[in-house]
């Protein structure tokens, strides 16, 4: 028996070739024997243009993120800068209306003058 066992191990260790068992694309890339040194000279180009294109990438995006946090920031600056336009513009048109007003009293003559002070209720007491 001893015998049997140990062939079923040696059966069981290794393959034919003398190497271990297992899947064998599994094991020849655990030994670094799938992808050769001839391979990586072979499609050295391809394999530099492969990275060139994924840095380019990156740096797309990263681009591309920072172009769109300057729109974002000028987006809200624009928003900003129209609400104070038109409070200015509501300022000064007030300002025409009340000086029209005026000239127009004054050309015709009439006693009216405008009152500081909000008109407030009398009440019954």
């Amino acid at each position: 028996m001893a015998g049997k066992t140990q062939k079923e191990k040696k059966k069981k260790g290794k393959n034919k070739k003398g190497e271990p068992q297992g899947t064998g694309w599994m094991n020849e890339l655990r030994a670094g024997r799938s992808v050769s040194l001839e391979f990586f000279k072979a499609n050295a180009w391809l394999m530099l243009l492969f990275v060139v294109a994924v840095i380019s990438l990156m740096g797309l995006r990263y681009k591309t993120k920072m172009k769109m946090s300057e729109i974002k920031k000028l987006t809200i600056e624009l928003q900003r800068a129209e609400s104070e336009k038109l409070q200015e513009k509501a300022l000064y048109m007030s300002l025409i209306r009340e000086t029209e007003m005026r000239k127009m009293v004054a050309e015709k003559g009439l006693d009216l003058d405008f009152q500081e002070q909000p008109p407030y209720q009398l009440g019954d007491e």
